[in-house]
């Protein structure tokens, strides 16, 4: 589509083409509605368009990250491995497209700058760096929770004479670090998935790390053939036991044995049986472990040993247990040798602890001990999550109040869904909501559907707005710090609250009462009217 200024209108604008934006727009076609989604990518995919670094993959095993929506998709899927890597992700996702016929309503190297309600009207006016402008009665953010890099902020940072990237922001082509001496800033997911394979290629891995972060096995392999014929024969059953737990993962299940009331050959015995299955199966051990500090210090205990048992030397080990946060508080990380990955000669760890990073210079990267010369860069620094991508557009809402200024102090949402002075605009997985503290895939879904659902309430009544109310919002943001507050999710300086961007301020995004919860939450409000949230007539 040619650069240009224009006027196009819908019934919605939907800005993402991930995996919220492509169920956003195939819902609100079902229901005879326009919709466009404008996409800032070259192709489809949002995290798993962006995401390309070496390594990256999903931690939730591959049948559970997928639409449920449609029953023939998911029958004729087929995955190859128990973590789908990004390349089958991405495939996946444009099947999606093509199967369901997406891609003529989007418009991809297209970014959304401005979104300005008009109150006469009740239509959001949204302009794209094309210069186009386009209105819709209803404007979906399907932007994604970790779609906007966290920029490097070290001093001299673009006075380093060789190449340096961000894992959010790959090379399509990839990068070859053959014979390099690679310096690895972070060690958070991107950097415990990349780090062992940049070390399969480098004649050198330096990691510089500042916190250590918990990590499991993700045992990945092949898919199981006894797993998806058991998928296969039992789908719906597979699908409806991930919903009703609490963080939308059947593994994760909330056992009701608690870890202070169990031995410490009982916690051992469990600890190892949900080691030997991997991934956040360990979470799932005790219903106590994320609301008891001194029942969570049981799995910190047990992973500790364990990432000492697994790298030779001591020094390097003890650098490499987490001592600053409970286990879980911060997203727990899902590898595949990645603790092995110390027991090679080529890679070495540096904690930022103990010699600060003061500045990347032309020949590498200053500490307050040494200068360490590379050839390479990698910024595994992780997001601005959650809000970053929200930020990146001017969002003005009842009385040009702009949503930045509205979240100086904080994100609010009510049930993450919609901001109170936002008619008609609507977030999909929200801060507020379970979002990250889910299967993204379930929350996604429960989201697109209650917000295509409202909008088909709205449409069958010929009404033109709906708007949270700043009661409900302000009753919902004190029940998410509540309920927050009864777990170990606050004691941690993570990105779920905003800890890792300088300047953000420190307040805890996502609900942690648990999905099932949430949900029926969300269709009681439906089911009484849209009960905390006004619903208005047509202004014109």
């Amino acid at each position: 589509m040619a650069t240009g200024a224009t006027m196009e209108s819908y019934d919605a604008v939907i800005v993402g083409a991930g995996f919220s934006g492509l169920y956003m727009l195939h819902r609100l076609r079902a229901q005879g509605l326009t919709a466009r989604v404008y996409e800032a990518g070259t192709g489809v995919g949002g995290t798993w368009y962006w995401n390309r670094y070496p390594g990256a993959r999903v931690d939730i095993e591959s049948q559970e990250y997928s639409y449920s929506f449609s029953p023939e998709l998911d029958a004729e899927w087929q995955w190859s491995e128990r973590y789908a890597t990004q390349p089958e992700l991405l495939r996946y996702l444009n099947h999606v497209a093509d199967r369901f016929d997406l891609r003529r309503d989007i418009q991809l190297e297209t970014r959304v700058e401005t979104a300005r309600f008009d109150e006469a009207s009740n239509r959001w006016t949204v302009t794209t760096d094309r210069g186009e402008t386009i209105t819709g009665r209803y404007c979906v953010m399907a932007t994604g929770c970790l779609s906007v890099t966290n920029e490097p902020q070290f001093p001299g940072v673009d006075s380093f004479k060789g190449p340096s990237w961000h894992t959010g922001r790959w090379p399509r082509d990839g990068v070859d670090f053959t014979g390099q001496r690679v310096g690895v800033i972070g060690t958070g997911s991107s950097a415990i998935q990349s780090i062992p394979l940049i070390a399969d290629q480098a004649a050198q891995v330096t990691v510089f790390q500042r916190t250590p972060n918990f990590s499991v096995p993700a045992h990945n392999g092949p898919v199981d053939p006894a797993v998806a014929k058991d998928w296969a024969e039992n789908r719906a059953q597979r699908r409806a036991e991930a919903r009703e737990a609490g963080f939308g993962i059947r593994m994760v299940d909330g056992q009701e044995a608690f870890a202070k009331e169990a031995t410490p050959e009982e916690r051992r015995a469990a600890y190892e049986a949900r080691w030997a299955i991997g991934g956040f199966a360990l979470l799932g051990a005790y219903g106590d472990l994320i609301t008891d500090l001194e029942a969570n210090a049981t799995a910190v205990e047990f992973v500790a040993d364990k990432i000492r048992s697994i790298v030779k030397d001591p020094a390097t080990a003890e650098k490499l247990v987490p001592k600053t946060f409970p286990i879980g508080s911060k997203r727990l990380c899902v590898d595949t040798g990645y603790y092995d990955s110390f027991n090679r000669d080529n890679v070495s760890l540096v904690d930022l602890r103990e010699e600060p990073i003061e500045a990347i210079v032309p020949t590498g990267i200053q500490t307050a001990h040494e200068t360490y010369e590379v050839d390479a860069i990698v910024y595994a620094i992780g997001y601005d999550a959650m809000t970053g991508a929200l930020g990146k557009i001017d969002i003005r809402g009842r009385g040009g109040a702009t949503l930045k200024d509205r979240w100086a102090g904080g994100p609010g949402t009510y049930l993450g869904l919609m901001v109170a002075g936002f008619p008609n605009l609507f977030i999909v997985t929200g801060p507020g909501s379970p979002s990250v503290l889910c299967n993204m895939a379930v929350a996604i879904e429960q989201h697109v559907e209650w917000i295509s659902d409202c909008i088909g309430y709205l449409s069958g009544r010929q009404l033109g707005a709906i708007e949270a109310t700043q009661a409900a919002q302000d009753e919902w943001v004190a029940h998410v710090n509540e309920v927050a507050d009864t777990t170990v999710y606050p004691l941690a300086n993570s990105w779920y609250i905003g800890a890792n961007i300088p300047g953000k301020p420190r307040v805890f995004m996502p609900y942690i009462g648990g999905f099932p919860v949430y949900r029926d939450k969300c269709n009681a409000v439906a089911a009484n009217g849209y009960e905390g949230f006004t619903v208005s007539s047509d202004a014109r």
